[in-house]
């Protein structure tokens, strides 16, 4: 059998419904999300747990979301930073990426954001897959990171 580690993604966002749908998404997509509200809880929590990649939104009630990408990146240098945010002028893209982030979707192209989440956490699950022996057969779950139907 072919045993799996779940992705990991540190979700940041101010808006209480945004969190529930992004941990709603990211669980029918078999990723694990931790979602948090502010920047003080995010930095607390890459410091303490280990995460495949870093969702953020540009705005945030303690420090703006580009501020907390630049002390990300300067705390991890490795671990995939992305935005999701309703700042949609080329000035956030560019802002964004300049402070450290890989890639940068508008709310709220979801099938953005899961093409962009599978592409930078596909690594991480290559990484991190174990082979246990079931017998004589290899079995493996079958994958998929297409949102549910609604």
């Amino acid at each position: 059998m072919l045993a799996i580690s779940r992705p990991r993604v540190l979700c940041v966002d101010d808006d209480e419904d945004s969190r529930e749908m992004l941990t709603t998404l990211l669980k029918h997509a078999l990723i694990e999300a931790k979602a948090v509200g502010t920047a003080a809880q995010a930095l607390s929590s890459i410091q303490t747990e280990r995460f495949d990649l870093y969702l953020l939104d540009a705005r945030l009630p303690d420090l703006d979301g580009f501020e907390l990408c630049r002390r990300m990146r300067a705390f991890d240098q490795h671990t995939p930073i992305l935005f999701f945010s309703g700042a949609a002028f080329e000035a956030d893209k560019k802002k964004g990426i300049e402070a450290g982030a890989d890639a940068y979707v508008i709310k709220p192209d979801l099938d953005g954001l899961l093409g962009s989440i599978t592409q930078f956490v596909s690594h991480a699950e290559n990484a991190t897959a174990t082979i246990i022996p079931f017998g004589r057969k290899m079995f493996s779950p079958p994958f998929s990171f297409e949102p549910a139907a609604a």
